[in-house]
């Protein structure tokens, strides 16, 4: 089985399809069942020298390692935000867009390393847009406590800012009051 295996991944197959292919072509023979979970366990623990690095290169992730599906970081705190406020408890102000002063954010990656901070003002739709050097926290807050400070006192209530920050996420807006000063 492990030739074939071997075989199906020189040939470009994924192992969620080998995996299918063998039940499909061996269906009163469990024996020779595996599952994708035990091709990836097999390739990335158990396979050494040459043969691993060239059929990981068939892989179409190409990744050197592979963390198991069932490893995660909850309650570890990891990427946590301190005090954040949910965006199910902002002022219903904010949420009916009654009153000026209330700022929705989002960092927007581009081409070649190029990041833009977005503002948008809930009431009046105005658009502040600001160039980062880089997307890192600190750079990132230092940026929007520049841009705050430029907009009159009045305009400061809250910002929220969109946490999603990858496209197999639901995004998780914060909301923040601002600063006066």
């Amino acid at each position: 089985m492990q030739q074939i295996v071997a075989v199906k991944l020189q040939q470009d197959w994924s192992p969620h399809q080998i995996a299918g292919w063998l039940r499909d072509h061996y269906p009163g023979d469990p024996e020779m069942w595996v599952s994708q979970e035990t091709i990836y366990r097999s390739l990335f623990v158990q396979a050494r020298g040459a043969l691993k690095k060239e059929l990981i290169g068939h892989l179409r992730t190409k990744r050197r390692f592979r963390r198991s599906r069932h490893a995660t970081y909850k309650g570890q705190g990891r990427g946590a935000i301190i005090d954040a406020v949910s965006i199910r408890d902002r002022p219903a102000e904010v949420e009916d867009r009654a009153s000026p002063g209330h700022w929705e954010g989002d960092l927007v990656e581009g081409s070649r390393g190029t990041y833009i901070a977005k503002l948008v003002e809930r009431q009046s739709r105005l658009v502040v847009l600001f160039k980062l050097r880089e997307k890192g926290t600190e750079a990132v807050v230092n940026a929007l406590i520049k841009a705050v400070r430029k907009l009159p006192t009045a305009l400061r209530k809250s910002l929220t800012w969109d946490r999603g920050d990858s496209w197999q996420r639901k995004p998780r807006p914060a909301c923040y009051a601002l600063p006066d000063g």
